[in-house]
């Protein structure tokens, strides 16, 4: 079994739809290890987002992270990193797949209800920004 980290955005958390998120990744054979409400703040979105610094939507989507509480999630399962993106879908909501969770909550490229670690090396580090190892279960 692998880890990934998972992040319900802040618009997903705002309109209500953390519930619905979370049984979806259930129903898809997640096990979730550890799970926590945070609002960050600027600097913390900016330390956490530091591999996409002097991009130009790095000061929108650090504005966007520290605007709102946001769900952070260690989730498992075989593969977990392919198949968290493959359930979360393409970046821009309008370009993902049908049944993904960004098609589904998704609203705009920068609003799109859901992060994921690309990698399993950053999967490690993105989980140890969040979690020390007494949180995961």
């Amino acid at each position: 079994m692998n880890l990934t980290l998972g992040i319900i955005k802040p618009d997903a958390v705002s309109k209500g739809l953390t519930g619905k998120i979370i049984d979806r990744i259930l129903s898809e054979g997640f096990q979730i290890r550890a799970m926590k409400l945070v609002h960050l703040t600027k600097k913390q979105a900016e330390g956490f987002y530091a591999v996409h610094k002097g991009k130009k939507f790095f000061e929108e989507l650090t504005n966007f992270m520290s605007s709102a509480p946001c769900i952070v999630m260690v989730l498992e399962k075989e593969n977990a990193v392919e198949e968290w993106r493959k359930l979360m879908g393409a970046t821009n909501p309008a370009e993902a797949a049908e049944g993904t969770l960004r098609k589904q909550f998704g609203s705009s490229i920068g609003e799109n209800a859901v992060h994921g670690s690309d990698s399993e090396e950053n999967a490690s580090i993105e989980i140890s920004y969040f979690f020390n190892k007494l949180e995961l279960v």
